[in-house]
């Protein structure tokens, strides 16, 4: 299984691309990571848009096939022990590809989000979308420590 990981802009802070980095190295060891960047669609209204913006249109037929995991504030919320099952159970379903989007400030349209195989709440506290990256780095990590028993968890 690979998984990729799509956030909209750079992060700019310095010590959470250091934390990111740290993660993606560590979940390097577990699984196929890519992480890419797409740009910001500036002029769009985001989750308040019902229509997709070109870079969403883009970005959805570039990942057409892959199963979409769109970071969303009333998506559903998990425990790390309810991600790693299913993580695990992608796995065994032969799942080639996952994609976990992390939109930017506005979040993705309306139209984006119809499109996503699941919608996915971090927390349910409001979290910039660098944090909402940061955070669901380390709970792919930490998902994968727990479907192995390694003691990170803990």
């Amino acid at each position: 299984m690979r998984i990729r990981l799509i956030a909209e802009g750079r992060t700019r802070n310095e010590h959470l691309r250091a934390l990111q980095q740290d993660y993606e190295q560590r979940i390097a060891h577990f699984v196929e990571l890519s992480v890419e960047q797409i740009p910001r669609a500036l002029g769009r209204a985001g989750a308040k848009s019902k229509r997709a913006a070109p870079v969403e249109h883009r970005l959805l037929e570039k990942l057409r096939g892959t199963y979409k995991v769109v970071l969303d504030e009333h998506g559903r919320e998990w425990t790390s022990e309810e991600l790693s099952r299913w993580l695990g159970q992608q796995a065994l379903r032969g799942t080639r590809e996952l994609a976990f989007l992390v939109g930017g400030a506005d979040g993705f349209s309306a139209a984006f989000r119809k499109e996503a195989d699941l919608l996915l709440a971090v927390s349910r506290m409001t979290l910039t979308h660098d944090w909402a990256h940061t955070l669901l780095l380390e709970q792919i990590y930490r998902a994968f420590t727990i479907l192995r028993g390694y003691p990170y968890p803990r």
